[in-house]
């Protein structure tokens, strides 16, 4: 009782600190066009423009191209961008933003319900847009991301949102887009008793693939019904029968992949993702063939396997893009995923030193991560008729040495780029340093 009281306290007290430095407001609809020109323009889509003029207004693109090919009295500001670049805003997929806030203090963690099956569990309507540590992920370029539950077998329906909204009805780009599930591993490693650090078989593994078949099996057979109770569980994933939804396989080792792909396939599951694809490069030919793209956990962690080469997380990228499969990346897979998602760039860095080219690199947070969730259509790349989501950053936003970003819109919004972090920052240099 003693140490729940204290708990309690204990959050009351950040809370209540947390408060003192407020949540930015979320800035006006865009009112007059805008026009940035002399910019380095990645484009998201493998091109470059050197001498950029992007333009856009009531939060669409609607002029790219060359600077000496533009009209600069047809926008009411121009920014200039000389010697600066120019990026579509960054996506991370499979994100818990939102959902916590204190990592010790269970009344803050809103991304896990219990149970084993909880397809109808809505990460969306949790989703906390004034979160501190969400404000932290746009001064590095991270503009919107998936946001999706956790735990469990199936642990429920993600939705994608952006960062500058008053709550998440306004936050939403796309409204659950996904169901996700984590795939039994055949063994697991025991972390007590005499067996503590070893690999044991996971004895729970037969149940639990026969609890997703039965539940899938049902869920189908209800979508060909018109039930006169609604169920809310198989509600949920019906959309995973007839496309409009993608299944989110949780899945690192070669054989959960492929088990779970053969699995999604004999359940008339139209589009799936895998998520970790840690041995992915091992059943290439059959991502390939099925059409699966694979979002990659954090690539600055070690290898599954202990006679595996140190530096594979960072090669990953390339080899499996070479494969030709859709390659994207997430911040998930470790300690601390919140805070890291916005190293989310120079996880994108990390790939461009081991393989892949600068443009290939920008991608991978970019366009395909737009088109691995199915928003490609409005986000992921600055192209006419597209969200005017981007930033302006003084240095190349994939390295943590240069990344500055100095100007950020969401939906053609000047957003705040002030943070608890930069505002601490300020207050200290000030202090002791008189600046």
């Amino acid at each position: 009782m003693k140490l729940y009281l204290i708990k309690s306290i204990f959050a009351v007290v950040i809370l209540f600190s947390l408060s003192v430095f407020s949540q930015q407001t979320p800035a006006d609809k865009q009112s007059q066009s805008i026009l940035i020109i002399g910019a380095t323009a990645h484009i998201g889509n493998g091109t470059v423009i050197n001498n950029s003029a992007i333009g856009f207004d009531k939060g669409k693109i609607n002029f790219v191209g060359d600077a000496a090919s533009v009209n600069k009295t047809n926008y009411n500001t121009v920014i200039d961008g000389t010697g600066k670049d120019l990026y579509p805003g960054f996506i991370a997929p499979n994100s818990s933003l939102g959902l916590a806030e204190i990592d010790a203090v269970r009344a803050t963690l809103d991304f896990e319900e219990r149970g084993e099956l909880n397809p109808n569990v809505r990460s969306l309507i949790a989703f906390n847009t004034e979160s501190k540590v969400i404000e932290s992920m746009r001064p590095n370029g991270v503009l919107m991301a998936q946001i999706a539950p956790r735990g469990g077998l199936i642990s429920g329906s993600s939705s994608i949102v952006q960062f500058d909204a008053w709550n998440w009805e306004d936050a939403v780009l796309k409204v659950d887009d996904g169901i996700h599930i984590n795939w039994p591993a055949t063994d697991r490693r025991s972390f007590r008793g005499p067996d503590a650090g070893k690999i044991m078989p996971n004895k729970d593994y037969k149940t639990d693939i026969k609890q997703l078949d039965d539940f899938l099996n049902n869920a189908y057979a209800y979508s060909q019904l018109k039930a006169e109770e609604k169920n809310l569980k198989y509600e949920a994933v019906i959309g995973l029968f007839d496309g409009s939804k993608k299944l989110f396989i949780n899945a690192d080792n070669a054989q959960q992949i492929s088990e779970s792909v053969a699995f999604a396939l004999n359940h008339h599951i139209q589009k799936m993702v895998i998520i970790g694809g840690e041995e992915a490069y091992k059943v290439t030919s059959l991502l390939k063939q099925n059409n699966v793209p694979v979002l990659l956990k954090r690539l600055h962690s070690l290898p599954n396997n202990e006679d595996e080469d140190v530096d594979l997380p960072y090669r990953l990228p390339k080899i499996l893009t070479d494969a030709g499969l859709l390659v994207g990346l997430q911040a998930a897979g470790g300690g601390m995923e919140r805070m890291n998602t916005r190293n989310l760039p120079f996880y994108a860095g990390t790939a461009i030193a081991y393989g892949l080219t600068y443009e290939q690199g920008v991608a991978l947070i970019t366009l395909n991560n737009a088109k691995i969730l199915g928003m490609n259509d409005r986000i992921g790349s600055l192209e006419l008729g597209k969200d005017a989501t981007l930033f302006v950053s003084v240095g190349d936003a994939l390295d943590m040495k240069t990344n500055q970003v100095e100007q950020a819109f969401i939906q053609g919004r000047n957003i705040s780029l002030d943070s608890h972090q930069k505002a601490l920052y300020n207050r200290y240099m000030k202090k002791y340093h008189g600046k």
